[in-house]
């Protein structure tokens, strides 16, 4: 089932949903329609059940340059339209934290200022070999401190990490990234899809319900105010799962080392 879109692709494979961002001779950079398509994208997924999981990817040689310079220059809007602005964009990496699929980013060539920032928000990064990602804004006059970088990357790298590639805007290539935990994985861009492909199966092995609430409890957890309150959201979690009908099923499958069946 293929959907078309002016400047992105939804393409769902069983219950894996491709979201492509489809403005290749951009660089997949943000304008003011690619932004409302994507937030509307990741609103819709938070009631959907027959999306399990989310692969993003760019069309093109490059994930996604951020912002689009050329349309925001074309005029000046008063700081009322200007913030209505920030927050359509920023919306989006908040949906793709609040939508309970895990997200799973491909990352070929340029992953600048918004789009460093949608791999960040994405639950596990597959960076090309030839991927470079950076905080953008910084170089473009702007605060480095936006749509949620301040927040995924000082959690992720840790804050002294963090400072280094914030506060000059500096490139971090695919090698780099792996060594500091920022990529889960580094392949050859032709590989990009199969790596991605092989940890959404793994993914649908979850039950549905285990899937969705374990994305959950580590978006709690790594806020959470200490072991206690952590526990508390895993035990919610734990008595859920373990009354779900298809926790049976869940391991009837792995007993009999087969695909489950889940209803």
């Amino acid at each position: 089932m293929t959907q078309t879109l002016t400047a992105l692709r939804l393409e769902l494979s069983g219950e894996v949903l491709h979201v492509i961002m489809n403005r290749p001779a951009q660089l997949n950079a943000l304008n003011t329609q690619l932004t409302t398509e994507l937030r509307e994208v990741f609103h819709g997924l938070y009631f959907d059940r027959t999306v399990r999981v989310v692969i993003l990817r760019g069309e093109g040689r490059a994930f996604c340059a951020g912002l689009d310079l050329k349309e925001t220059s074309s005029g000046r809007s008063s700081i009322e339209a200007s913030l209505d602005k920030q927050r359509s964009i920023a919306e989006i990496y908040v949906a793709m934290r609040r939508c309970p699929q895990p997200i799973i980013s491909c990352v070929q060539g340029a992953a600048s200022g918004g789009g460093f920032a949608f791999a960040l928000a994405s639950d596990i990064r597959i960076l090309s070999e030839d991927a470079r990602m950076n905080a953008a804004f910084i170089r473009i006059g702007l605060s480095a401190c936006d749509m949620g970088v301040s927040y995924f990357l000082p959690r992720m790298i840790g804050q002294s990490l963090a400072s280094e590639y914030m506060l000059t805007g500096r490139f971090i290539d695919a090698r780099r990234a792996f060594e500091i935990g920022l990529a889960n994985r580094v392949v050859p861009a032709a590989e990009l899809l199969t790596e991605a492909d092989a940890f959404a199966q793994d993914m649908l092995h979850a039950t549905p319900l285990g899937l969705r609430l374990t994305k959950d409890c580590l978006n709690h957890s790594i806020d959470a105010s200490g072991l206690e309150a952590v526990m508390a959201i895993e035990d919610r979690s734990q008595m859920l799962t373990a009354n779900d009908p298809n926790f049976r099923e869940g391991v009837a499958a792995f007993m009999e080392k087969r695909a489950p069946k889940y209803s």
